[in-house]
């Protein structure tokens, strides 16, 4: 059975800057989006496959998350990416701690160092998107490893997580 995907991704933000004066108001509207649709393949705007889970981590653990080979999808299907498209991660917002995202020593992946790693605040949210054809390599045993962490003691913290890529 041959599976395709489609999928699109956005960011909007409306807002408005309001500055009271002596006589009157001056006011500067904000507005932003971001959008990015993906088709079936392996090319710019493209990808193959869409991987989610919400998962729970037990007080101050931490999980190595396998790009290349043990993510297994919905249809039971294990996933190998090569390219990762597009990644998100959120925190429940009922979450006490923070969740970590990166920070293995052979996984850079998104990041410039190993040792780099962004805090999700609770009920936060991290997106990373690159729809062009190179996207985020992934390297099987050297550039694999996504790690998510539990930031302290006491709780456990909940996050969902979806990556759209290319296998």
């Amino acid at each position: 059975m041959a599976t395709s995907i489609s999928a699109r991704l956005g960011l909007l933000l409306t807002g408005e800057i309001v500055d009271t004066l002596d006589v009157g108001s001056v006011n500067y509207p904000v507005n932003f989006g971001a959008n990015y649709n993906f088709s079936d393949g392996t090319g710019g705007d493209q990808a193959k496959k869409i991987w989610t889970d919400t998962r729970t981590l037990t007080a101050s653990s931490s999980e190595n998350l396998d790009l290349a080979g043990v993510l297994v999808d919905a249809f039971g299907v294990t996933l190998t990416f090569t390219k990762v498209k597009a990644l998100i991660v959120t925190a429940a917002a009922a979450n006490t701690n923070d969740v970590l995202v990166g920070g293995h020593a052979s996984g850079v992946l998104f990041f410039a160092n190993a040792n780099d790693i962004v805090k999700v605040r609770p009920g936060g949210m991290f997106a990373l998107v690159s729809p062009d054809s190179t996207g985020y390599a992934v390297t099987a045993s050297t550039g694999d490893m996504l790690t998510v962490a539990n930031s302290a003691a006491g709780t456990a913290v909940t996050y969902t997580i979806i990556i759209i890529g290319v296998v």
